[in-house]
């Protein structure tokens, strides 16, 4: 723990990830709350360990409903929602693609075309089935699996957001390996940097000044692998198997709810630059930043957030000019 300026910073890895918390004021016993929180909900969430209620689901595929708790379903329903909108790029039943590419998982190979068109056979969100009465839920079919790694983080950055301010709260940070939740304003705000896609750890194309918002980055930077002179990047096509190709590295959502800036990370970055920016233009809340292979910086619009470049091998074109 260390103190500067009155910000008080905490940490843990948990979820695979660094996790940072930073308050104002110095409370240890708040902070392990947090991260015993952020813990159990991971124990609920999590498809990298033998148990957990997502598991249970998994395991079950083709055989039975599986009864979970609330929050699981509600987050499962979110999460099917999202995955059924027109030409979604986000689909929760892509663990089988997932576990087959293993991008980010020391996976090395490109799995043959017919291992890939077979599990497209039991990665539609059709198939899993809620039962709002019973609180359960079932995959039709077997060899299905759900894997809310695309969701999970925003909910849960959420849930901590709530949770301080429940603890009478009125400035902090959350953030969850990429997923920055924050609560209130501070003098000059929060500042959060865009990473330089496959640059250096420390490297920014700029910084996003944000108060009460969650600011959400999904790049091809993250986690990828290089094959005959190919680079494969996590963020798969759910209706060809392969990664997503298009002019873009990244996409940046800010927006109220973390989860937001999951779920719409994810759409707009199978959108494009142009189909996402006219997507967005009924989300009042929610807005983007694209970063393409070209060094192009477009912003949806500017109405919660400012920016500011700081790389001058980049810039910035689209609806804000």
């Amino acid at each position: 723990m260390s103190a500067d300026n009155r910000v008080y910073s905490y940490s843990a890895v948990l979820m695979g990830s660094p996790i940072l918390l930073k308050l104002f004021s110095h409370d240890e016993a708040l902070a392990s709350q947090v991260f015993r929180l952020i813990k159990q909900y991971e124990n609920l969430l999590t498809v990298n360990r033998a148990e957990s209620e997502v598991m249970d689901i998994n395991h079950a595929a083709g055989r039975h409903p599986v009864v979970v708790s609330r929050p699981v379903f509600e987050l499962i329903r979110c999460a099917k929602a999202a995955s059924q909108i027109d030409d979604s790029a986000f689909n929760l039943a892509i663990g089988p693609l997932v576990k087959c590419w293993k991008i980010g998982f020391k996976g090395n190979r490109v799995p043959h075309d017919d291992e890939i068109q077979t599990l497209l056979a039991v990665t539609n969100p059709a198939d899993v089935q809620l039962n709002d009465d019973a609180c359960s839920v079932f995959l039709t079919r077997s060899g299905m699996e759900i894997d809310l790694g695309a969701i999970a983080k925003g909910y849960i950055a959420d849930r901590v957001r709530d949770y301080l301010r429940r603890e009478g709260q009125t400035l902090g940070l959350i953030n969850l390996g990429g997923n920055v939740q924050t609560l209130g304003s501070p003098e000059g705000g929060w500042s959060v940097g865009l990473k330089k896609p496959f640059g250096k750890a420390d490297e920014l194309i700029g910084t996003i000044e944000v108060e009460n918002k969650s600011v959400v980055t999904s790049g091809t930077y993250e986690r990828f692998f290089e094959c005959d002179g190919q680079r494969y990047h996590h963020i798969l096509n759910p209706r060809t198997g392969y990664p997503l190709d298009n002019e873009l590295d990244s996409v940046t959502i800010i927006s109220g709810d973390s989860i937001d800036g999951d779920i719409w990370t994810t759409l707009v970055y199978g959108m494009g630059i142009e189909k996402g920016c006219a997507a967005l233009r009924s989300q009042l809340d929610i807005e983007a930043i694209f970063v393409t292979k070209a060094r192009e910086v477009v912003i949806s619009s500017l109405n919660h957030f400012r920016f500011t470049l700081l790389d001058s091998r980049y810039r910035v074109t689209g609806s804000i000019a």
